[in-house]
């Protein structure tokens, strides 16, 4: 029998999406899904993007990349979505590397072949409560689903605001092959940032190679 994954997300959905947030999602998601994707081109995931604000900021730095996001919080998505096309619902010029699988990033994962130069995990839930502890998405066995899709030089860069589960997860790092190191960071501030709901000083950042 295949094993259940357990589920490390919340609520699918929010808030009433507007009139043109539910047209994007059916006229304009499918066509950014990622599918049949190139295995010579240069990619990088971000898992869990909230609203999109610094996958936003990667695709413009990096037009020559395909970006793909993953986030299966449907708000979210229709937030991106807005924020990357213009009044004729058409992709702007400066998103066009853009991806989309609006969906648990470990179904992407299991199902592709694709490697990446950067996967990014930024302000992933915290599951601050012990019983929900195995909720966690950084556990072991993920990191190591991870490393399996990185370039030989590729980097997974961990961030959080929760310095509890940043000690949680380098713990489970030394169950895998991987090789953390604690950099000094500065990245996009996004809205996930700015609730900083532990109450710390700032995110924490650690950047994970295979060994």
């Amino acid at each position: 029998m295949e094993k259940q994954e357990i589920r490390t997300f919340g609520r699918r959905h929010g808030k009433k999406l507007s009139a043109r947030q539910n047209l994007l999602l059916e006229a304009v998601l499918p066509t950014i899904k990622p599918a049949n994707l190139p295995l010579n081109t240069s990619m990088i995931l971000e898992i869990g993007f909230g609203s999109g604000e610094h996958l936003r900021e990667i695709s413009r730095q990096m037009p020559d990349k395909i970006i793909i996001g993953a986030e299966p919080f449907m708000n979210g998505v229709a937030s991106l979505l807005s924020a990357i096309t213009d009044t004729n619902n058409s992709i702007r010029s400066e998103y066009k590397n853009i991806r989309i699988f609006p969906d648990d990033v470990r179904d992407f994962l299991h199902n592709t072949d694709s490697k990446f130069e950067q996967i990014w995990v930024l302000h992933p839930d915290p599951w601050p409560k012990a019983r929900h502890e195995k909720r966690r998405l950084l556990n072991a066995e993920f990191l190591t689903l991870l490393s399996k899709h990185l370039t030989p030089n590729g980097e997974i860069i961990i961030g959080t605001d929760h310095w509890e589960y940043f000690d949680w997860i380098i713990e489970q790092v030394k169950h895998t092959t991987l090789t953390a190191t604690i950099p000094d960071l500065a990245t996009i501030h996004t809205r996930y940032q700015e609730k900083n709901k532990a109450g710390t000083t700032s995110p924490k950042y650690m950047v994970l190679t295979n060994s």
